[in-house]
């Protein structure tokens, strides 16, 4: 496969039995674009999907092992990649077509979930896609309002982590991708200001 697998419902026991960690995965969120590998296709997502995490260099999964060319966790691994092979994907779509995995079926600390629906209020991508559209009409009002979703989204992920416990690294799948990576879907760009703050300004994938 040329990127990382989706979480099926049936997966959920290797996360809960610590086979696949949360710090593994990361959340696509409901408006987020996604690649489809089935239809080689860039899509938004109308349904919230949790994937494995992919390598930083390449695209592929963080469990494949490229010098043993083996996956790591091959007696636990997702049925997506027990059910894939290359010469017949009649198996694997069949997987594919079953319920998907999404957070609330893996968490259940009650203070977790009620974190990650205050971050979906107020940090939807619907929200940033009507103050992304609104920047043309309302210009530094709009430019005020996205600033504090991302600002909002950066200091939840810091909490969260600080003040519960919970390893960095598994920010990505309670709170979904950082806001100021994935806000160039909307045509903006994000800057750090050496203080701290936040500058935003238009993207330019010629420079990225």
């Amino acid at each position: 496969m040329g990127s990382s697998p989706t979480l099926q419902m049936e997966d959920i026991p290797l996360v809960r039995d610590g086979f696949v960690g949360k710090g593994d995965l990361y959340t696509v969120r409901v408006g987020e674009p996604v690649h489809n590998n089935i239809e080689n296709t860039l899509t938004i997502t109308d349904e919230e999907i949790v994937k494995v995490k992919e390598k930083k260099e390449g695209r592929g999964c963080i469990f494949y092992d490229e010098g043993a060319k083996a996956c790591g966790i091959y007696k636990h691994r997702p049925v997506q990649c027990s059910a894939f092979t290359c010469w017949d994907s009649t198996e694997f779509m069949r997987v594919y077509k079953r319920p998907r995995a999404n957070r609330k079926a893996i968490i259940y600390d009650k203070v977790l979930v009620a974190l990650m629906d205050e971050h979906e209020k107020k940090c939807s991508y619907s929200r940033l896609d009507k103050c992304s559209k609104q920047i043309e009409k309302e210009g530094e009002s709009a430019v005020e309002k996205i600033l504090e979703i991302l600002k909002f989204d950066y200091h939840i992920r810091s909490f969260t982590s600080k003040k519960l416990g919970i390893d960095s690294n598994e920010m990505n799948f309670l709170f979904g991708r950082a806001l100021t990576e994935t806000i160039t879907m909307f045509g903006l760009q994000v800057i750090r200001e050496p203080d701290g703050s936040f500058f935003l300004t238009i993207y330019d994938p010629h420079k990225a």
